[in-house]
């Protein structure tokens, strides 16, 4: 007689329950698996035929067949080992299918029995959770993680034996986890980089808080030594908390890659992503045969630093710019599409020329007017018309350089400004389903940042002299809306319009 054991499977963040059948039949001894399993789930015969017979257990001396259903859903992972022991299990009469009906299982197995821990458990539960599941069985090194779902029971199991006993005998304590308590570890954190060991650059500080405030792009323009990457390092340390909806997004993501520690199973700590500039489009964006999230889907919510940004090839850079404006990025397969968050702050550092010297004060540069050219041209206007804030970092004069560490502000106070702009943000957005002002859309742009009529005229003679686009006018709008949000300003004033037209651009010549 066939019997059904429940799991499921995780596609892009969405999981999907599966029905793992079993069925034995007068035939030669063996086990086969169907259901589209990939070659992971095809090797779990012979794992799941030693762990149960190394726990204690028969083994059918006859033909085993594990149908995955629903059978066109391609099944990925190790994950479906448990629900195919369980499944035999209940064929050699140790449990019985009205044990089972009301659970779900996840894990892989050791030929010994022992569960081990597996990727994207907290997606799985979701799943499940949607497919009314009320309790799921999972590895001990899951538990936690699993355990925010917040509604369905987790039982952590260390051994198939375990599982066995939890019908049988002595039933397994569920895993609770209070998810405020790990929230709360965000306030307690210590930062390696602080920007009291920035000497000078008050302006970029300036522009990083802003930045931070209210979820923008910025690049930062430099010779070298001046302060470009110690800055963005210290940048993580003056984002906002997370909030409850943003780190168990944020967990779904790094579970399923695998990232998660099982001793912190919420991510408690905004993404500072630094990518390298040998990385491929696909390291940055996500795919694959089976397709994972990229370098902007880790950067959920959080970072994405491009250092020496235009060292990066441009076919690298181009495929920035539909994920920096809508905030996702799809990835198209002939099966399926899978649909990736990609609400990140790029965060970019470059020098102004080959040479790096163009417009140093101190030193001359060396390159031609077509070497600088052909070096800027590999951040074409496209992508910079997406990057609200582009400042210019300057060499440090021998007074900054020679300044004490007290003489800066230390991130802890600037945090504080950022913390207070993105709660006034919050407030205001409650009803909009965004958190920051970058997310504003077009409508809400005009609903939220609201200017007066000296501010307009202001902005015409903006849009004629700079030839703003119309991309490059909204994001000054919500430049500025940040801005007064920093100084808890409810409405956008000329001050705040003139400092956000600041940030429109860099005019680079070497002259």
């Amino acid at each position: 007689m066939v019997n059904r054991v429940k799991t499921a499977t995780v596609i892009g963040l969405n999981a999907y329950e599966v029905s793992v059948e079993t069925d034995v039949t007068n035939s030669l001894p063996g086990m086969s698996v169907v259901g589209l399993p990939d070659t992971s789930v095809t090797e779990a015969r012979d794992r799941v035929k030693s762990a149960v017979k190394n726990s204690g257990y028969s083994f059918p001396a006859k033909k085993v067949v594990v149908n995955l259903a629903p059978a066109d859903l391609k099944k990925v992972g190790t994950n479906f080992d448990l629900p195919m022991a369980i499944g035999i299990l209940i064929e050699e009469e140790v449990l019985t299918s009205e044990q089972v009906k009301d659970y779900a299982f996840i894990g892989e197995l050791s030929l010994d029995g022992t569960i081990r821990g597996v990727s994207g458990v907290l997606p799985l539960v979701l799943g499940l959770k949607e497919a009314g599941v009320k309790n799921v069985i999972v590895p001990l090194e899951n538990a936690k993680e699993a355990a925010l779902n917040g509604e369905v029971n987790i039982y952590g199991a260390g051994h198939l034996v375990d599982v066995v006993n939890h019908f049988v005998e002595t039933k397994i304590q569920p895993t609770v986890v209070d998810v405020k308590e790990y929230l709360a570890k965000q306030i307690q954190q210590d930062y390696t980089f602080d920007f009291k060991d920035v000497k000078g650059q008050q302006k970029a500080k300036k522009a990083l808080e802003i930045a931070a405030a209210g979820g923008h792009n910025i690049l930062m323009v430099g010779s070298p030594g001046s302060g470009k990457t110690l800055m963005a390092k210290c940048f993580a340390s003056i984002l906002p908390p997370l909030e409850l909806s943003e780190a168990l997004e944020l967990t779904k993501i790094y579970s399923i890659c695998g990232l998660l520690s099982p001793d912190e199973p919420l991510m408690t700590k905004r993404p500072f992503r630094p990518v390298h500039h040998t990385a491929s489009a696909n390291g940055i964006i996500g795919g694959g045969t089976n397709p994972k999230p990229g370098e902007i889907t880790l950067a959920n919510r959080g970072v994405l630093f491009l250092d020496e940004m235009v060292e990066f090839p441009r076919n690298v850079l181009e495929v920035l710019r539909q994920p920096l404006e809508d905030g996702e990025i799809v990835i198209s397969r002939a099966q399926h599409s899978i649909k990736y968050p990609a609400n990140f702050m790029l965060l970019g550092a470059m020098n102004p020329c080959p040479c790096g010297f163009l417009g140093d004060k101190e030193k001359q540069c060396t390159c031609s007017d077509f070497q600088v050219s052909r070096y800027l041209a590999r951040l074409s206007g496209p992508l910079l018309d997406r990057i609200d804030i582009q400042i210019d970092v300057p060499r440090l004069t021998p007074s900054e350089l020679l300044a004490t560490k007290d003489a800066e502000e230390d991130s802890a106070m600037i945090r504080q400004r950022v913390v207070k702009a993105r709660a006034i943000q919050s407030e205001r957005y409650k009803d909009e389903n965004i958190l920051t002002n970058s997310e504003l859309t077009s409508e809400l742009i005009k609903k939220y940042c609201q200017i007066d009529e000296k501010s307009q005229e202001i902005l015409k003679v903006a849009i004629v002299k700079y030839q703003l686009s119309g991309r490059r006018y909204d994001r000054i709008l919500k430049l500025a809306r940040t801005i007064a949000d920093l100084d808890e300003s409810e409405n956008i004033t000329q001050v705040h319009l003139m400092q956000a037209l600041q940030y429109k651009g860099l005019n680079l010549t070497n002259s």
